[in-house]
Protein backbone atom coordinates (compact mmCIF):
# COMPACT_ATOMS: atom_id res chain seq x y z
CA UNK A 1 0.00 0.00 0.00
CA UNK A 2 1.47 3.44 -1.20
CA UNK A 3 2.33 5.70 2.18
CA UNK A 4 0.71 8.68 3.21
CA UNK A 5 2.76 11.99 3.62
CA UNK A 6 6.30 10.46 2.99
CA UNK A 7 8.86 13.18 2.89
CA UNK A 8 8.74 16.89 4.91
CA UNK A 9 9.52 18.93 1.56
CA UNK A 10 11.54 18.95 -1.63
CA UNK A 11 15.21 19.34 -0.72
CA UNK A 12 15.95 15.67 -1.90
CA UNK A 13 14.48 15.95 -5.06
CA UNK A 14 17.28 15.57 -7.04
CA UNK A 15 17.44 15.61 -11.12
CA UNK A 16 18.81 11.91 -10.43
CA UNK A 17 15.71 11.41 -8.04
CA UNK A 18 13.46 12.60 -11.09
CA UNK A 19 14.78 10.75 -13.44
CA UNK A 20 15.34 7.24 -11.03
CA UNK A 21 11.28 7.49 -10.55
CA UNK A 22 10.93 7.84 -14.08
CA UNK A 23 12.63 4.62 -15.15
CA UNK A 24 11.22 3.01 -12.27
CA UNK A 25 7.62 2.53 -14.25
CA UNK A 26 9.78 1.20 -17.14
CA UNK A 27 10.09 4.48 -19.28
CA UNK A 28 13.65 5.10 -20.47
CA UNK A 29 14.96 8.66 -20.32
CA UNK A 30 17.22 10.37 -22.10
CA UNK A 31 18.78 12.06 -19.00
CA UNK A 32 17.68 15.67 -20.09
CA UNK A 33 14.58 17.01 -17.93
CA UNK A 34 13.53 20.93 -17.83
CA UNK A 35 11.87 22.30 -14.58
CA UNK A 36 8.27 23.91 -15.35
CA UNK A 37 6.60 26.64 -13.87
CA UNK A 38 5.00 24.94 -11.18
CA UNK A 39 5.46 26.23 -7.14
CA UNK A 40 3.31 24.30 -5.01
CA UNK A 41 4.45 20.84 -6.47
CA UNK A 42 7.39 20.32 -8.78
CA UNK A 43 6.65 19.13 -12.55
CA UNK A 44 9.09 18.54 -15.00
CA UNK A 45 9.35 17.37 -18.65
CA UNK A 46 11.77 14.49 -19.02
CA UNK A 47 13.23 13.64 -22.27
CA UNK A 48 12.67 9.72 -23.94
CA UNK A 49 15.47 7.85 -25.28
CA UNK A 50 13.01 7.28 -27.89
CA UNK A 51 11.67 10.20 -28.47
CA UNK A 52 9.58 12.84 -27.69
CA UNK A 53 8.50 13.40 -23.84
CA UNK A 54 6.75 12.92 -20.41
CA UNK A 55 5.36 15.10 -17.71
CA UNK A 56 6.57 14.24 -13.88
CA UNK A 57 4.32 15.67 -11.29
CA UNK A 58 5.84 15.23 -8.01
CA UNK A 59 3.06 16.41 -5.20
CA UNK A 60 4.34 18.26 -2.23
CA UNK A 61 4.58 16.10 0.86
CA UNK A 62 2.02 16.74 3.38
CA UNK A 63 -0.26 18.60 1.31
CA UNK A 64 -2.85 16.18 -0.31
CA UNK A 65 -3.79 12.70 1.38
CA UNK A 66 -3.43 9.46 -0.87
CA UNK A 67 -7.31 9.75 -1.28
CA UNK A 68 -7.32 13.39 -2.23
CA UNK A 69 -4.63 13.05 -5.19
CA UNK A 70 -6.31 9.37 -6.24
CA UNK A 71 -9.74 11.55 -6.58
CA UNK A 72 -8.63 14.20 -8.73
CA UNK A 73 -7.43 11.49 -10.89
CA UNK A 74 -10.58 9.46 -10.85
CA UNK A 75 -12.16 12.96 -11.98
CA UNK A 76 -9.95 13.74 -15.19
CA UNK A 77 -10.64 10.21 -15.92
CA UNK A 78 -14.46 10.43 -15.99
CA UNK A 79 -14.15 13.95 -17.93
CA UNK A 80 -11.84 12.11 -20.38
CA UNK A 81 -14.97 9.41 -20.11
CA UNK A 82 -16.97 11.98 -21.88
CA UNK A 83 -14.58 12.55 -24.29
CA UNK A 84 -13.71 16.74 -22.54
CA UNK A 85 -10.13 17.82 -23.03
CA UNK A 86 -8.60 17.16 -19.92
CA UNK A 87 -5.04 15.73 -19.55
CA UNK A 88 -5.49 12.84 -17.26
CA UNK A 89 -2.76 11.11 -15.62
CA UNK A 90 -1.03 7.43 -17.22
CA UNK A 91 -1.94 4.35 -15.56
CA UNK A 92 0.19 1.25 -15.09
CA UNK A 93 -1.48 -1.50 -13.85
CA UNK A 94 -4.30 -0.36 -13.02
CA UNK A 95 -2.45 2.48 -10.57
CA UNK A 96 -1.69 6.03 -11.33
CA UNK A 97 -0.10 7.60 -8.02
CA UNK A 98 3.32 5.96 -7.42
CA UNK A 99 5.72 6.63 -5.08
CA UNK A 100 9.82 6.42 -5.11
CA UNK A 101 12.35 7.22 -2.48
CA UNK A 102 9.59 8.86 -0.38
CA UNK A 103 7.92 10.94 -3.00
CA UNK A 104 4.72 10.30 -4.35
CA UNK A 105 4.23 11.56 -8.10
CA UNK A 106 2.47 11.11 -11.48
CA UNK A 107 3.14 11.01 -14.95
CA UNK A 108 1.15 12.58 -17.47
CA UNK A 109 1.35 12.68 -21.51
CA UNK A 110 3.04 15.86 -22.88
CA UNK A 111 0.31 17.65 -24.52
CA UNK A 112 1.24 21.37 -26.00
CA UNK A 113 -0.44 24.58 -26.42
CA UNK A 114 -0.74 28.45 -25.81
CA UNK A 115 -2.54 30.25 -23.27
CA UNK A 116 -5.71 31.45 -24.42
CA UNK A 117 -6.25 35.58 -24.99
CA UNK A 118 -10.12 34.87 -24.86
CA UNK A 119 -10.86 38.19 -26.12
CA UNK A 120 -13.57 37.07 -29.10
CA UNK A 121 -16.46 36.12 -28.09
CA UNK A 122 -16.50 32.59 -30.10
CA UNK A 123 -13.44 32.04 -27.46
CA UNK A 124 -15.47 32.74 -25.03
CA UNK A 125 -19.14 30.92 -25.81
CA UNK A 126 -16.27 28.01 -26.64
CA UNK A 127 -14.84 27.90 -23.05
CA UNK A 128 -18.58 28.38 -21.36
CA UNK A 129 -19.28 25.23 -23.48
CA UNK A 130 -16.13 23.48 -22.08
CA UNK A 131 -16.79 24.40 -18.85
CA UNK A 132 -20.56 23.02 -18.53
CA UNK A 133 -19.48 20.06 -19.70
CA UNK A 134 -17.10 19.56 -16.59
CA UNK A 135 -19.81 20.46 -14.48
CA UNK A 136 -22.35 17.94 -15.51
CA UNK A 137 -20.09 15.33 -15.07
CA UNK A 138 -19.01 17.01 -11.28
CA UNK A 139 -22.63 17.12 -10.52
CA UNK A 140 -22.87 13.42 -10.27
CA UNK A 141 -21.52 13.28 -7.27
CA UNK A 142 -19.24 15.15 -4.58
CA UNK A 143 -15.91 14.58 -3.43
CA UNK A 144 -15.14 13.01 -0.31
CA UNK A 145 -12.00 13.76 0.53
CA UNK A 146 -10.91 17.14 -1.15
CA UNK A 147 -11.84 20.95 0.24
CA UNK A 148 -14.90 23.24 -0.44
CA UNK A 149 -15.36 26.50 -1.00
CA UNK A 150 -16.11 28.13 2.15
CA UNK A 151 -15.56 30.86 3.95
CA UNK A 152 -14.01 29.81 7.38
CA UNK A 153 -11.24 28.13 5.57
CA UNK A 154 -10.54 30.44 2.58
CA UNK A 155 -11.27 33.77 4.45
CA UNK A 156 -11.09 33.33 8.16
CA UNK A 157 -8.28 30.75 8.80
CA UNK A 158 -6.15 32.56 5.86
CA UNK A 159 -6.68 35.86 8.16
CA UNK A 160 -5.83 34.03 11.29
CA UNK A 161 -2.86 32.14 10.14
CA UNK A 162 -1.36 35.77 8.51
CA UNK A 163 -1.74 37.65 12.44
CA UNK A 164 -0.62 34.78 14.38
CA UNK A 165 2.70 34.57 12.59
CA UNK A 166 3.43 37.64 12.53
CA UNK A 167 3.34 38.30 8.80
CA UNK A 168 0.90 41.50 9.13
CA UNK A 169 2.93 44.57 10.15
CA UNK A 170 2.46 46.29 13.33
CA UNK A 171 1.14 49.34 11.98
CA UNK A 172 -1.17 47.73 9.65
CA UNK A 173 -2.32 45.36 12.21
CA UNK A 174 -5.37 47.25 13.61
CA UNK A 175 -6.37 48.31 10.10
CA UNK A 176 -6.12 45.17 8.95
CA UNK A 177 -8.32 43.00 11.58
CA UNK A 178 -11.27 45.42 11.22
CA UNK A 179 -11.24 45.40 7.62
CA UNK A 180 -11.13 41.36 7.54
CA UNK A 181 -13.83 41.12 10.06
CA UNK A 182 -15.85 44.04 7.95
CA UNK A 183 -14.90 41.99 4.68
CA UNK A 184 -15.49 38.77 5.78
CA UNK A 185 -19.36 39.62 6.85
CA UNK A 186 -20.08 41.29 3.73
CA UNK A 187 -18.70 37.88 2.01
CA UNK A 188 -21.07 35.80 4.57
CA UNK A 189 -23.80 37.99 3.57
CA UNK A 190 -23.46 37.46 -0.32
CA UNK A 191 -23.17 33.53 0.32
CA UNK A 192 -26.43 34.25 2.48
CA UNK A 193 -28.18 35.45 -0.38
CA UNK A 194 -27.13 32.09 -2.63
CA UNK A 195 -28.04 29.89 0.46
CA UNK A 196 -29.62 27.30 -1.82
CA UNK A 197 -27.12 27.04 -4.50
CA UNK A 198 -25.94 23.78 -5.65
CA UNK A 199 -22.31 22.28 -4.37
CA UNK A 200 -20.84 20.29 -7.14
CA UNK A 201 -17.10 18.92 -7.96
CA UNK A 202 -15.67 21.98 -9.79
CA UNK A 203 -12.08 22.26 -11.58
CA UNK A 204 -11.63 25.23 -8.90
CA UNK A 205 -8.90 26.86 -10.11
CA UNK A 206 -10.10 27.78 -13.64
CA UNK A 207 -7.74 30.64 -14.78
CA UNK A 208 -6.23 31.21 -17.80
CA UNK A 209 -2.59 29.59 -17.23
CA UNK A 210 -4.43 26.13 -16.62
CA UNK A 211 -5.92 26.43 -20.32
CA UNK A 212 -4.12 25.96 -23.08
CA UNK A 213 -5.26 26.52 -26.28
CA UNK A 214 -4.61 24.98 -29.98
CA UNK A 215 -6.35 24.52 -33.14
CA UNK A 216 -9.24 22.05 -31.44
CA UNK A 217 -9.86 24.25 -28.70
CA UNK A 218 -8.80 24.39 -25.21
CA UNK A 219 -7.52 21.63 -22.86
CA UNK A 220 -7.13 21.73 -19.27
CA UNK A 221 -3.76 19.98 -18.04
CA UNK A 222 -4.22 21.05 -14.21
CA UNK A 223 -6.72 19.50 -11.57
CA UNK A 224 -4.79 20.03 -8.39
CA UNK A 225 -6.85 22.48 -7.24
CA UNK A 226 -10.40 20.57 -7.99
CA UNK A 227 -12.91 21.03 -4.81
CA UNK A 228 -16.36 21.01 -4.31
CA UNK A 229 -18.16 24.60 -4.23
CA UNK A 230 -20.59 26.77 -6.80
CA UNK A 231 -20.82 26.38 -10.53
CA UNK A 232 -19.57 30.19 -10.85
CA UNK A 233 -16.35 29.31 -9.49
CA UNK A 234 -15.03 28.10 -12.73
CA UNK A 235 -16.34 31.03 -14.47
CA UNK A 236 -15.80 34.21 -12.66
CA UNK A 237 -11.99 34.24 -12.97
CA UNK A 238 -12.22 34.11 -16.40
CA UNK A 239 -13.70 37.76 -16.30
CA UNK A 240 -11.18 41.07 -16.85
CA UNK A 241 -11.51 44.23 -16.76
CA UNK A 242 -14.10 47.02 -15.95
CA UNK A 243 -17.73 46.43 -14.79
CA UNK A 244 -19.13 46.65 -18.43
CA UNK A 245 -16.73 44.48 -19.44
CA UNK A 246 -17.18 41.97 -17.13
CA UNK A 247 -20.56 41.77 -17.66
CA UNK A 248 -20.05 41.35 -21.41
CA UNK A 249 -17.39 38.75 -21.02
CA UNK A 250 -20.03 37.23 -18.85
CA UNK A 251 -22.51 37.26 -21.14
CA UNK A 252 -20.32 34.96 -24.14
CA UNK A 253 -19.52 32.68 -21.22
CA UNK A 254 -23.08 31.95 -20.17
CA UNK A 255 -24.13 31.99 -24.21
CA UNK A 256 -21.43 28.71 -24.50
CA UNK A 257 -22.15 27.30 -21.00
CA UNK A 258 -26.12 27.27 -21.23
CA UNK A 259 -26.12 25.12 -24.20
CA UNK A 260 -25.01 22.01 -22.28
CA UNK A 261 -26.43 23.51 -18.54
CA UNK A 262 -28.25 26.14 -16.75
CA UNK A 263 -26.50 28.24 -14.68
CA UNK A 264 -28.64 29.40 -11.36
CA UNK A 265 -28.32 33.19 -11.70
CA UNK A 266 -28.01 33.57 -8.03
CA UNK A 267 -24.43 32.31 -7.74
CA UNK A 268 -23.71 36.10 -9.58
CA UNK A 269 -23.73 37.24 -6.12
CA UNK A 270 -20.93 35.32 -5.57
CA UNK A 271 -18.30 36.78 -7.77
CA UNK A 272 -17.24 39.41 -5.43
CA UNK A 273 -17.39 37.07 -2.41
CA UNK A 274 -15.31 34.31 -4.12
CA UNK A 275 -12.68 36.96 -5.62
CA UNK A 276 -12.36 38.50 -1.71
CA UNK A 277 -11.70 34.80 -0.65
CA UNK A 278 -9.57 33.93 -3.27
CA UNK A 279 -6.72 37.34 -2.41
CA UNK A 280 -6.83 36.53 1.39
CA UNK A 281 -6.39 32.43 0.47
CA UNK A 282 -3.79 33.43 -1.88
CA UNK A 283 -1.80 36.04 0.63
CA UNK A 284 -1.84 33.35 3.35
CA UNK A 285 -0.38 30.41 0.70
CA UNK A 286 2.27 32.44 -0.13
CA UNK A 287 3.23 33.05 4.06
CA UNK A 288 2.83 29.10 4.26
CA UNK A 289 5.11 28.35 1.78
CA UNK A 290 7.75 31.52 2.41
CA UNK A 291 10.11 28.57 3.95
CA UNK A 292 10.31 27.08 0.64
CA UNK A 293 13.07 28.11 -0.98
CA UNK A 294 11.65 28.45 -4.17
CA UNK A 295 8.80 30.78 -3.16
CA UNK A 296 11.52 33.95 -1.95
CA UNK A 297 12.81 33.52 -5.74
CA UNK A 298 9.99 33.52 -7.53
CA UNK A 299 7.90 36.08 -5.54
CA UNK A 300 10.59 38.50 -4.26
CA UNK A 301 7.67 41.11 -3.57
CA UNK A 302 5.99 39.12 -1.22
CA UNK A 303 6.18 40.29 2.76
CA UNK A 304 7.32 43.59 1.96
CA UNK A 305 5.55 46.85 3.86
CA UNK A 306 4.81 48.09 0.37
CA UNK A 307 2.79 44.14 -0.30
CA UNK A 308 0.89 44.22 2.90
CA UNK A 309 -0.29 48.35 2.47
CA UNK A 310 -1.01 47.40 -1.43
CA UNK A 311 -3.01 43.98 0.26
CA UNK A 312 -4.56 46.08 2.78
CA UNK A 313 -5.97 48.32 0.04
CA UNK A 314 -7.35 46.02 -2.39
CA UNK A 315 -9.07 44.20 0.70
CA UNK A 316 -10.85 47.89 1.24
CA UNK A 317 -11.63 48.14 -2.95
CA UNK A 318 -13.68 44.45 -2.27
CA UNK A 319 -15.44 46.01 0.16
CA UNK A 320 -16.69 48.47 -1.97
CA UNK A 321 -17.38 46.22 -4.62
CA UNK A 322 -19.42 43.66 -2.53
CA UNK A 323 -21.92 46.48 -2.23
CA UNK A 324 -22.01 47.38 -5.20
CA UNK A 325 -25.15 45.30 -7.25
CA UNK A 326 -24.51 42.28 -9.10
CA UNK A 327 -23.82 41.77 -12.92
CA UNK A 328 -26.78 41.79 -14.71
CA UNK A 329 -26.88 39.08 -17.82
Amino acid sequence: MLKDLLKRDYTELTPETILDAVESLGYQTSGRQLALNSYENRVYRCELEEGGAIIAKFYRPNRWSNEAINEEHQFSFELVDQEIPVVAPLVKDGVSLFEFDGYRFSLFPLRGGRWPDLETRDDLNWMGRFIARIHNVGRSSLFEHRQQIEVKRMGQDSAAFLQDNNFIPDYLSVAYQTLVDDLLNSVQAAFDRCASYQTIRLHGDCHRSNVLWTDDGPHFVDLDDCCNGPAIQDLWMLLSGERDEMTEQMCDLLEGYEEFAELDLKELHLIEALRSLRMMHYAAWLAKRWNDSAFPLAFPWFNTNQYWEQHVLELREQLSRLNEPVLVV
